[in-house]
């Protein structure tokens, strides 16, 4: 199941045994297992299991007793290796067994999580969600709800700086809000530039218009993949910047004059904007399609492919992008 088949459920109040959140985003993976544990079962009721902690038999023991004191018994298990089919389905069916009890499996990291996906399904009540690294869209209504949730007054551009600022990473954005909400100030740009920091050496959104502009882009790359960017969520991010420009491209070649909230469905900083505005125009529609199909085999060949070094080959073939289409 897809996030947006999730929500619909969540909308409807429907409740499972046993969830499972896996994929490429982290945080949405943590977002997700907090937001349904919470509104399963008080702080109290919730006992949370991280990596090397996982012990099969205590954890069925305690799905299968009721608590004393308490109504619910919820476990989230925090893992970056895949479990056992046969350890997966014994903790289903416990809390098939217990009404009382609720199961989260939250699947960090790179393993191939997908084959635990089959351990879940809807005769034992249980669900399994892949997520997906958000749009940038998707991605600022999540943080003008966390600002909402936090009783913030804010300005939308102030959102979007904070995101730009942080290279699209949404946990310390919020971590970003958290920390200016004890100033009990409206949060601005100015408020932002003030007391929040952007991560990284270098602009991600610089490196971006640098590789399609065909500029160098080796230290900056070296750069973001030394300070720990994940290979396939750079090459993720990369490809979702080329369709913004194309969206941009397209929508120019219809209408006329772009319209940032109509293409991409919020308004980025001004000078963000203009740059990318002028970058999308002066591509060829013919040339997004090369961008494409060159940067999704390259998914392809990272994902389905044995490369020992994959941040070697990464690197050697975003410089092959530069000069291809310069």
């Amino acid at each position: 199941m897809y996030k947006n088949e999730f929500d619909n459920l969540l909308k409807q109040n429907k409740k499972f045994d046993a969830y499972m959140f896996y994929g490429q985003s982290t945080f949405l993976i943590d977002y997700y297992s907090n937001l349904v544990a919470n509104s399963i079962a008080s702080k109290d009721e919730i006992q949370r299991f991280y990596f090397d902690d996982y012990d099969f038999k205590y954890i069925k023991d305690q799905l299968l007793q009721s608590s004393l004191f308490s109504s619910n018994n919820l476990i989230i298990i925090k893992t970056e290796k895949k479990i056992q089919k046969k350890d997966i389905t014994e903790l289903i069916n416990a809390c098939n067994i217990n009404p009382d009890s609720t199961i989260i499996f939250a699947c960090l990291g790179d393993s191939e999580f997908k084959t635990m996906s089959s351990s879940f399904s809807a005769k034992t009540n249980s669900v399994s969600v892949r997520m997906f690294a958000p749009y940038a869209n998707e991605a600022l209504k999540l943080l003008e709800k966390e600002a909402r949730s936090m009783n913030l007054e804010f300005e939308m551009s102030a959102l979007n700086h904070l995101y730009f600022m942080h290279r699209h990473d949404l946990s310390l954005c919020i971590n970003d809000l958290k920390k200016v909400s004890v100033l009990n100030k409206k949060v601005t740009t100015n408020l932002i530039n003030s007391h929040c920091f952007g991560i990284g050496n270098i602009s991600f959104e610089e490196f971006l218009n640098d590789l399609i502009v065909g500029n160098d882009i080796s230290e900056e790359l070296s750069i973001l993949l030394e300070e720990g960017m994940n290979e396939i969520y750079l090459l993720n991010q990369i490809t979702s910047f080329v369709q913004q420009l194309f969206m941009i491209s397209a929508y120019t070649r219809a209408f006329g004059t772009p319209n940032a909230k109509e293409i991409l469905g919020f308004i980025p900083p001004k000078n963000i904007w203009e740059k990318k505005s002028k970058l999308a125009i002066s591509i060829k529609p013919e040339t997004f399609q090369e961008m494409f199909e060159f940067l999704l085999d390259l998914e392809l060949q990272l994902k389905s492919t044995k490369i020992n070094k994959e941040n070697l080959f990464l690197q050697a073939s975003l410089r092959k992008f530069t000069v291809m289409f310069r």
